[in-house]
């Protein structure tokens, strides 16, 4: 009996619900414009029926307790400062209806609304006074940025993805229909974040993990006007937020991993490493063992993939980062260029080149010795490519003096491996201006120690005449058993050497 009495009560309504039904339901969004559109057309003469309008529209779009009865398109100037935190809270529930801007002509006024807003969002933050950002305030700047930024690409962006560079560099970057309104939500959150007024204790529990993720998965647009916006404020929330540092850096090792050895496509390659470039020159000494992991298993084999060229600058110099930090890593580093060298690509390989000219220039000696001689065996081969922008790349090291002083210590062991590569190009290379360099670079050698290139010629020489005298051999080893081959009867289905046809 008495639950029946107690059903038949008006059931009050929670807070709680009141948002989650306005959230749930589409119908509270498509009001927000209509109640946009009218709070303008109004006049002054029935002033207290459009303030009542407001009220009314404004409370269908959204919960009264974040509102807190306030109109949302009233200026800040116009309220009183105590109110302005809920004001603000308002406006970013009011920018949290996402438009399609694919069609220009479609929500014309509400999309201006939305902007106008966005501005006037942006220049409140911007001169904020020294009073905190509230953590309502906090929140509905993370679920405003997460319905506006978040999204899944549309399959278009990927069917011709260029995977961060490569064989389609020529092409032009995609832009996204949305960005003025993006641009807009970006810059608000930048001002956000590097506000001094907010309290990074209280956010860091609303700039989570998961927001951090889904701003990585940003990076993959195609529009570079977007990826340089995520790349200033993925850079501050790092700097803000040191409880998420080792967050996000095990969160930029998946994001190159997959890169390199899963799909070799995303588009924000050289913004992330950007990014890390700048981590890696604050890192304090002695680095640790997970940084040097990272070197070895991420950046090292970030080398692999053919769009290199798309994000080369940026690999380098986190790489030199790294040297700089701690030289011993010098010989690691050219250990794994050696290891990933781009045999069949000859651009990259001009790349590779540079990139061990600058660690070069840096490393020590006993490092140098280390791997000098599996370097200069690579280096040599390079001075005998028939591309000669490899054989020019290559024989430009000559020209780097810090390089020739560690070339010259070590002469005994260089020049015998480097001799015969010189020798070859001499005679028979097809590029005038790989002759010239290379006869310079032999000049050098035999100013540098005349005896010692004069014995590495000879035994080149003494070398290449076996060769020939053991190539003659097999020749005419070959001869004799075709001939041999030819005096014999053919048995039924007996394979036999028959002499090639001139």
């Amino acid at each position: 009996m008495i639950k029946q009495i107690l059903s038949k009560l008006p059931r009050k309504t929670s807070k709680t619900d009141s948002d989650e039904s306005c959230r749930g339901d589409s119908s509270c969004r498509s009001d927000l414009p209509r109640a946009g559109k009218s709070s303008r057309s109004h006049g002054g003469n029935d002033g207290a029926k459009s303030n009542a309008a407001k009220r009314n529209s404004s409370a269908a779009v959204f919960p009264t307790s974040t509102v807190s009865l306030i109109e949302p398109l009233v200026p800040f100037k116009d309220v009183a400062s105590s109110e302005k935190m809920n004001l603000f809270v308002s406006k970013l529930s009011l920018c949290c209806v996402a438009f399609d801007f694919t069609d220009p002509g479609k929500n014309i006024v509400e999309k201006d609304v939305k902007r106008k807003t966005l501005v006037e969002l942006v220049d409140f933050v911007s001169s904020f006074g020294s009073a905190r950002f509230s953590e309502p305030a906090i929140l509905a700047m993370c679920r405003m940025c997460a319905i506006n930024l978040f999204r899944v690409f549309p399959p278009n962006y990927r069917a011709n993805n260029r995977g961060g560079g490569g064989e389609n560099d020529d092409d032009e970057p995609s832009f996204d229909p949305a960005w003025p309104h993006l641009q807009l939500v970006y810059e608000l959150l930048l001002k956000f974040i590097t506000s001094s007024c907010l309290d990074a204790k209280a956010a860091k529990k609303y700039f989570d993990h998961s927001f951090i993720s889904k701003l990585l998965e940003l990076f993959d647009s195609e529009d570079p006007r977007e990826r340089d916006c995520l790349k200033t404020i993925m850079h501050r929330v790092y700097g803000k937020f040191m409880v998420h540092r080792p967050y996000i850096r095990k969160s930029f090792n998946h994001v190159f991993h997959r890169f390199v050895f899963e799909t070799e496509k995303h588009n924000g390659i050289a913004e992330l490493l950007e990014i890390f470039g700048s981590v890696v020159s604050g890192f304090a000494l002695p680095l640790k063992e997970e940084h040097k992991i990272f070197l070895w298993r991420i950046l090292i084999p970030l080398h692999k993939p053919r769009s290199m060229g798309a994000y080369f600058q940026q690999l380098s110099y986190c790489v030199t980062q790294f040297i700089e930090k701690e030289p011993k890593l010098a010989s690691i580093v050219i250990r794994g260029l050696l290891k990933y060298w781009p045999i069949t690509h000859s651009q990259k390989e001009v790349m590779f080149l540079g990139e061990l000219e600058e660690i070069l220039e840096t490393i020590n000696m006993v490092e140098f010795q280390r791997v000098m001689v599996p370097l200069f065996w690579r280096i040599g081969c390079c001075i005998s490519s028939l591309h000669f922008q490899v054989s020019e790349r290559a024989l430009y090291l000559w020209n780097n003096d810090h390089i020739v002083n560690l070339i010259a210590h070590n002469r005994q062991v260089i020049l015998p491996i480097i001799i015969p590569a010189l020798e070859r190009n001499s005679r028979s290379h097809w590029n005038p201006a790989v002759l010239n360099l290379t006869h310079n670079v032999r000049k050098m050698f035999m100013e540098m120690d005349e005896n010692l290139f004069l014995s590495c010629r000879s035994q080149f020489k003494e070398e290449e005449a076996m060769l020939n005298t053991e190539s003659e051999k097999r020749k005419e080893a070959w001869k004799q058993l075709e001939h041999a081959a030819s005096l014999k009867r053919t048995i039924g289905n007996t394979a036999v050497l028959v002499s090639p046809v001139l």
